[in-house]
């Protein structure tokens, strides 16, 4: 008996067509899904190639899976961009930091050189920005403990102790070329290799310490007097000075027999300085209160001759003489400097406590100088010593005489610390490409560039892009973004994760732009076009 249709059944019926429908296409989905995930990509880490079944979709996320640690200066490279495509090539190789020489300054170097040959190849388009370009053996060799191949293509050429030889195995790391030549280093030896041409030269410099002495002359000091014994302007001088003698005792390094730096190790006065004592005479300015008294001797003379005559001629006289007293009080100020135009008793104490001494050193300097030309340059090269002597003169000669002496030990110390500093800095120095030059920076670009392997145009374009940017100022800031350095980060901060001397050292600046170069837009060529077109990149 056939079942009867209902509207239970065919409801139950209907649900049931449904959820088959909505299985079958969520398994041919998945399904698609993964075939079209699925990839085959072949991975190369430092020369060593697996193939690798993924369905990562980026390279970083593949190498996550597979467990490559991947540090900041290693350079990943992949054949499909960071979007994995299948039957891609990832490469992965690990940085070391090197040492190179640019423009006589020693800067670490993240490289991926197999060999100091290529290293040294990296920059050898560099030539005509006459940047000499060496590399330190010494640290690039204590870095790989698998040893460090020179010249993977030819002989080398070996440059010690002034004689030149040549190694014809170059697939060997520096210490077995050395042995093989019986060199045997010091502990601060340096080894370096260079390009000479199509030749490559392995050099070993000497570098050895001993003490050296040095004389320097102690300029002697010019003391000033006033003696009232003198015209004024006049200038005499009482005492000659005569330079001293102190003997500095170094530490210098020898670097193949040249003396490379020095670090002050003591100094002996060996004949102390004379200073020079200069006598002037006194301000033109004090003669106007003898110019005073003398006149005032003249109206008592003149009172008491008239005393004598007679009685109504006394008051006559004595009117006249008040009144001439009086007139010269009020004419007399008018030749003198405004400061001292006030005639009552109350002014008179604060004239000769401020006025006088503040324009007693300008008249020394301006006046005096002009009259002796000869003994005047001594005054003006030590203008505090003039200035203290002068003010001091009004009270006392022998507080000028201190002050002198003062001024002298003054002297000596800023010569001592002069010293000290021209040697601290020969001996210190920065790591990093410190402050570096725009020509120093592209020498340093022009290695890195070549290691992402981009050759063409790319660094002509990275040239042009960081030309626009900054023009290769490891300084250069926009006020109104905040951008900063070389590549204009934005924010400057953002180059912390490359060192944490972002602000001052180019060669983070430099690493950090290409990282993000790399990685936004794949070479320098596509970021300078993008550049062009946008304004920015």
């Amino acid at each position: 008996m056939a079942r009867r249709w209902t509207p239970q059944r065919f409801q139950a019926r209907r649900r049931i067509r449904v959820a088959a429908c909505a299985a079958a296409v969520t398994v041919a989905c998945m399904a698609s899904f993964l075939v079209g995930t699925h990839k085959t990509v072949a991975l190369e880490v430092n020369g060593k190639t697996e193939t690798v079944q993924t369905y990562a979709m980026s390279v970083d996320r593949l190498l996550q899976e597979q467990g490559v640690d991947v540090k900041t200066h290693d350079i990943v490279t992949s054949s499909s961009g960071n979007a994995l495509a299948n039957h891609a090539v990832v490469k992965v190789q690990s940085a070391y930091q090197a040492t190179i020489t640019i423009e006589g300054k020693d800067v670490p170097f993240w490289t991926i050189a197999t060999s100091a040959d290529q290293l040294l190849g990296f920059f050898q388009d560099n030539e005509n920005a006459a940047s000499q370009v060496t590399v330190n053996i010494q640290n690039v060799y204590n870095q790989l403990t698998g040893g460090f191949v020179i010249n993977a293509n030819g002989p080398v050429t070996v440059v010690a102790d002034g004689q030149s030889s040549e190694a014809p195995n170059g697939k060997l790391p520096a210490a077995s070329i050395l042995d093989s030549k019986g060199i045997v280093l010091g502990k601060e030896d340096r080894v370096s290799v260079e390009k000479n041409g199509d030749q490559t030269v392995l050099r070993v410099k000497r570098v050895t310490h001993g003490e050296t002495t040095k004389t320097v002359e102690i300029p002697f000091v010019t003391q000033t007097i006033v003696d009232d014994t003198l015209q004024p302007g006049e200038t005499v001088v009482r005492q000659q000075g005569q330079n001293g003698e102190k003997t500095q005792t170094y530490n210098t390094t020898f670097v193949d027999g040249q003396a490379e730096s020095a670090v002050l190790l003591k100094e002996t006065t060996t004949k102390e300085a004379v200073n020079q004592v200069v006598a002037v005479g006194p301000e033109k300015t004090e003669e106007t209160p003898s110019d005073n008294s003398s006149s005032d001797s003249n109206s008592n003379d003149s009172n008491k001759s008239d005393n004598k005559s007679d009685s109504d001629k006394t008051d006559s006289k004595s009117d006249s003489s008040d009144k001439n007293s009086s007139d010269s009080s009020s004419s007399k100020p008018s030749s003198k400097p405004s400061s001292s135009s006030s005639s009552s008793a109350s002014s008179k104490p604060s004239e000769s406590a401020s006025s006088k001494p503040s324009s007693s050193p300008s008249q020394s300097e301006t006046s005096k100088p002009a009259e002796t030309p000869t003994p005047t340059q001594k005054p003006t090269q030590n203008t505090n010593n003039n200035s203290s002597n002068n003010s001091g003169s009004s009270s006392n000669n022998s507080s000028s005489s201190n002050s002198g002496s003062s001024n002298s030990s003054s002297n000596s110390s800023s010569n001592n610390s002069s010293s000290n500093s021209g040697s601290s800095s020969s001996s210190g120095s920065t790591s990093g490409l410190w402050h570096a030059s725009p020509s120093a920076a592209q020498t340093y670009a022009r290695g890195a560039v070549a290691q992402y392997g981009w050759g063409g145009t790319n660094f002509d374009s990275l040239v042009k892009l960081w030309n626009k940017e900054s023009g290769w100022s490891w300084s250069a800031e926009n006020k109104s973004s905040g951008a900063y350095g070389i590549p204009q980060s934005l924010p400057g901060s953002k180059m912390a994760t490359f060192g944490a001397n972002w602000k001052d050292d180019a060669a983070i600046q430099i690493n950090w732009g290409l990282s993000y170069i790399s990685g936004r837009y794949g070479n320098p060529d596509t970021a300078w076009a993008h550049s062009q077109k946008t304004g920015w990149y």
